[in-house]
């Protein structure tokens, strides 16, 4: 690797270190179907979100929501001083991208046979506190 790359790759680990976030690998669970859930909490305050995931009828919903505690777990680990009912938590940054493919074969008529894709994906969850959004858009 070169200097210019290892520079900016250590700027991007630095970077996440003051990030709170969480990331959910490998969900056996098609992309399409994951980013109907991960819409409906997207900008969302957390308490707010907690309730939709909790209440949604879709099978997604349980694991985005246990990425969404996992995220705030992280969040108070990296800013323990703030209280978590004073810090106003809202879902920052989430999305889905498309993960590994399993590609299994269907047996049809006359011997021959269909490709089945077991699609998954991967979450990535970042939470942060508004009030902290404010003060830093301020010093700019």
């Amino acid at each position: 690797m070169g200097a210019r790359k290892r520079i900016k790759a250590d700027e991007r680990k630095e970077a996440l270190k003051t990030k709170a976030y969480a990331k959910l690998r490998n969900v056996p669970t098609s992309p399409r179907k994951m980013r109907l859930v991960v819409d409906m909490v997207r900008g969302k305050d957390v308490n707010l979100a907690l309730n939709i995931l909790k209440f949604s009828t879709k099978e997604a919903s349980r694991r985005v929501e246990k990425l969404l505690l996992s995220a705030v777990a992280n969040w108070k680990e990296k800013n323990e001083k703030i209280r978590l009912e004073d810090a106003n938590l809202y879902v920052k940054e989430i999305f889905v991208d498309e993960g590994r493919q399993l590609k299994r074969i269907r047996p049809r008529a006359k011997g021959r046979a269909y490709r089945i894709l077991k699609r998954s994906n991967h979450v990535t969850i970042q939470v942060d506190s508004k009030t902290t959004d404010i003060i830093n858009k301020k010093d700019k």
